[in-house]
């Protein structure tokens, strides 16, 4: 059934059918980058000056707001992602891997949440 050798298939030597999952997160989290950098950098080339006020008054508004959150979101998800495969592919010791992705995952997560936090901060108009 091209499953290969039969010592191989007792052995559980075949695909473990993830690395396809991991590649379309991948490229569904490049695409969202492509996508909210492109508004950005076209939101940012129609306001009529760059100074904090303008960016503040334009981030407080519910659609760039929402792109922004998605941004940092699929930005870090994406470096997590493959930051994960380089672990994976060179970091043998499996306690060693296990901690490297355990710090790879909090890294992620804690930049996701403050990049969250800060453009929530600033939408809702707390600013200096």
């Amino acid at each position: 059934m091209g499953n290969g050798t039969s010592i191989g298939r007792v052995r559980g030597l075949g695909s473990a059918k993830t690395g396809v999952h991991h590649w379309l997160l991948q490229r569904f989290t490049a695409i969202g980058n492509l996508l909210t950098g492109l508004f950005l950098a076209a939101s940012f080339v129609m306001l009529p000056d760059l100074t904090y006020a303008s960016v503040v008054e334009w981030l407080a508004r519910p659609v760039p707001a929402v792109a922004m959150i998605l941004l940092v979101v699929t930005t870090f998800w994406h470096a997590r992602l493959g930051l994960q495969v380089l672990v994976e592919d060179y970091v043998h010791e499996h306690a060693n891997k296990f901690a490297c992705i355990a710090a790879l995952n909090l890294a992620a997560c804690g930049g996701i949440a403050f990049g969250v936090f800060c453009v929530i901060r600033l939408a809702l108009g707390a600013h200096a």
